[in-house]
């Protein structure tokens, strides 16, 4: 960052999202090399990078809570993506089990989704109506995938990621944090009053 503010051409702002976006890249690196190290050392490397892979499939379109703090977020992303893959290779669940989750999840994604965040509220009433439906269409896949698909293992990622991703848009979560819910219409009450 000393040599870019050394560069005359860049304004305030546009330091601002560099400095952002450098230490965004800074902290999934580190965060990804550490829990990527733990996942190894407990043998569940590949699980880990399957459950990865599928719970960003809904995390996309429903955002959802942002940790305050990088400790905080490294706590949570290894029980997210280390314990989470472990639960889904042992336990075994039946069809009307996962039916039950499945449509509880389908309902708190179809209510919470999008879940914005202070930094990034997603204000245009279009993106979220869309991001809405894309989460709740990716949700209802998911569900059908984890009835469908023989695979253990797969079948309960899917339904675990889903469980999860209900977690992180939950308003209750964001209280139980102390974070804003639907910052979007802070942003859009405080542009109104402009």
């Amino acid at each position: 960052m000393n040599s870019i503010r050394n560069n005359d051409s860049y304004k305030k702002e546009d330091l601002e999202i560099i400095q952002y976006g450098l230490e965004t890249i800074y902290i999934f690196v580190t965060k990804f090399i550490i829990i990527s190290s733990l996942a190894i050392l407990l043998g569940v490397f590949k699980e880990y990078i399957i459950f990865l892979l599928i719970y960003n499939i809904i995390r996309t379109p429903s955002f959802g809570l942002h940790a305050t703090k990088s400790w905080i977020c490294s706590v949570a992303s290894s029980i997210i993506f280390i314990l989470v893959p472990i639960i889904a290779k042992t336990i075994i669940m039946n069809n009307i089990i996962k039916v039950l989750i499945g449509c509880y999840c389908v309902i708190r994604m179809y209510q919470n989704a999008p879940a914005d965040t202070e930094k990034r509220p997603i204000v245009n009433p279009k993106r979220r109506l869309m991001f809405k439906y894309i989460s709740t269409l990716i949700a209802i896949i998911m569900v059908t995938t984890s009835l469908i698909i023989k695979d253990t293992f797969l079948a309960n990622s899917f339904l675990l990621a889903l469980v999860a991703q209900t977690f992180m848009i939950s308003p209750y979560v964001y209280k139980l944090f102390g974070l804003k819910y639907n910052n979007y219409l802070t942003y859009l009450n405080q542009n109104s009053s402009i």
